[in-house]
């Protein structure tokens, strides 16, 4: 691994750093600026970035600049319309690629050395090396009535924070990459290299980020940004086929990697590949992680935060589908709570994948076992509702269990997660929980298999309790199966027929 005496050039057109008016410091002059302190606060030492000013504006290129790549570190290429059209910076771009290869190889333990700032967007980047064109960009521009206006704090406050948000994502991704490199040239100098460099990025999860709509992209960067200090790998770390089935393609491929998936879902249906489906990536990504997870090797997450309704129909259905449907839900927590709710979920589900606790020995259900475990779902409201069926089902020489209703979210899911699990019945009590919690339970209670390792329940049924709503009377009224109707007061006679199933067939209580 070569030495670099410099960490980072910046590749731009010149007439990007234009000032928007006169005595304004030119775009590129600021993002420099902006981008070397807080790279130099990231890494505790004044970093060494370099550009040509390009002081006369014309595209002659420079070969004592081409001559001290191999001595570079970093590219930042600052994408632009005039940029993809400047033979100048095009061949810079592909110099450094030339030259990367040969000191040290153009990514480092998957993080790449060149990085794509798009200051405006750019309807193709063809001309663009292959490395260069192949890696995600930072968007600097945000769209307003159909028109691309770039982070600048010229347009308003708003434009100034979201301009610091974004370089100080990309400084903080710059900066974990320039630790790599000197940790893998301090190494190759001792001669352990390849040891050293695969203990300084050791394993942790590979993680999964989903494409997301637009009003879920903030959102998705904040994230990113935290799972990436903290050591995590996330994907997609290329840019993705806008063919559905290379789109479908190289997801699998991705998600092949990955052990936890996450998805933001909003307001937005989200990007549509062409192709037959006429699905979007939010779509196509949940259905390609839901069928990896089915052979258990990938963990999912879905975030829909509460009452999130769209106006375009095909992403509501979406939406309905996530609360109702357990192929669509497959394998994943949802959660609905806000980022930090999210966040928590998220962290809790990786250190269960990275410290899994010792499996329980499975519960033996046999004709003398008089301790199987009927799980009482209910929410707090009903708790003292339950109390009747709680002492008839402990007199017939069953254990009961309510959810949990107490500690923070994560906590709550998980006792709720591990007494799915676990139990031989549930009792599902529908008094005081509305019809949207009721569909949230039925979604879940389709999707116990899939917890209990294909072992299925040996009984369930849905106990009706006041107040009488419209979906409890349409619940009567179709022949609803195994429902217990106790509007009228606590029924011992038709829980009494609900508890022979709780036997394995054969045996007697």
């Amino acid at each position: 691994m070569a030495s670099f005496n410099k960490d980072l050039f910046i590749s731009y057109a010149h007439i990007d750093n234009q000032p928007l008016t006169p005595g304004q410091q030119g775009w590129i002059s600021r993002f420099h600026a902006s981008l070397e302190a807080l790279l130099s606060m990231r890494l505790g030492h004044t970093i060494k970035i370099w550009r040509d000013d390009k002081l006369h504006g014309n595209d002659v290129f420079a070969d004592e600049i081409v001559n001290q790549f191999a001595q570079t570190a970093v590219l930042v290429s600052v994408l632009t319309p005039r940029y993809l059209n400047s033979d100048w910076c095009t061949r810079e771009a592909r110099e450094f690629c030339e030259r990367a290869a040969l000191s040290g190889g153009v990514a480092v333990d998957n993080r790449t050395r060149i990085f794509k700032v798009l200051k405006s967007p750019v309807d193709t980047q063809e001309s663009l090396p292959a490395p260069l064109k192949s890696t995600l960009g930072y968007d600097f521009f945000t769209m307003e009535d159909g028109a691309p206006l770039e982070l600048d704090p010229a347009f308003g406050e708003k434009f100034a924070q979201d301009y610091n948000r974004k370089v100080g994502k990309l400084a903080w991704d710059i900066a974990q990459l320039l630790k790599q490199l000197t940790t893998a040239v301090v190494a190759s100098s001792n001669g352990d290299g390849a040891q050293a460099m695969a203990k300084a990025t050791a394993a942790k999860s590979t993680i999964y980020l989903a494409e997301c709509s637009y009003d879920q992209k903030e959102t998705r960067e904040i994230l990113e940004g935290d799972l990436r200090r903290h050591g995590y790998t996330v994907l997609p770390d290329e840019q993705l086929s806008q063919d559905e089935a290379g789109y479908i393609a190289t997801v699998e491929r991705l998600l092949a990697r990955c052990a936890l998936s996450i998805h933001l879902v909003g307001v937005g249906y989200g990007a549509v590949p062409d192709g037959p489906s006429q699905k979007s990536v939010v779509v196509l990504q949940n259905e390609l992680a839901a069928q990896k997870s089915k052979s258990g090797a990938l963990s999912r997450v879905i975030w829909l935060p509460e009452g999130t309704h769209s106006e375009q129909r095909p992403q509501q259905v979406f939406i309905e589908a996530l609360h109702q449907n357990a192929e669509t839900q497959f394998g994943a927590d949802l959660i609905t709570g806000d980022l930090e709710t999210l966040k928590t979920s998220i962290y809790s589900t990786l250190k269960k994948l990275e410290q899994p606790e010792p499996q329980p020995p499975e519960r033996q259900l046999t004709t003398e076992d008089g301790d199987k475990l009927i799980y009482l779902i209910c929410t707090e409201k009903d708790r003292k509702a339950t109390v009747p069926i709680r002492r008839y089902v402990r007199e017939q020489g069953y254990d009961v269990a309510l959810p949990a209703f107490e500690g923070d979210a994560t906590a709550v899911r998980d006792a709720h997660r591990q007494l799915m699990t676990t139990c031989d019945a549930v009792i599902l009590f529908y008094g005081a929980g509305d019809e949207a919690w009721k569909r949230t339970l039925d979604s879940e209670l389709k999707k116990m298999p899939a917890y209990r390792g294909g072992k299925s329940l040996l009984a369930s049924v849905t106990y009706l309790a006041t107040p009488m709503t419209p979906d409890k009377e349409d619940l009567i009224d179709i022949g609803e199966p195994h429902l217990i109707n106790g509007l009228e007061g606590f029924s011992e006679s038709e829980l009494a027929a609900f508890m022979p199933t709780m036997l394995p067939s054969g045996a007697t209580v």
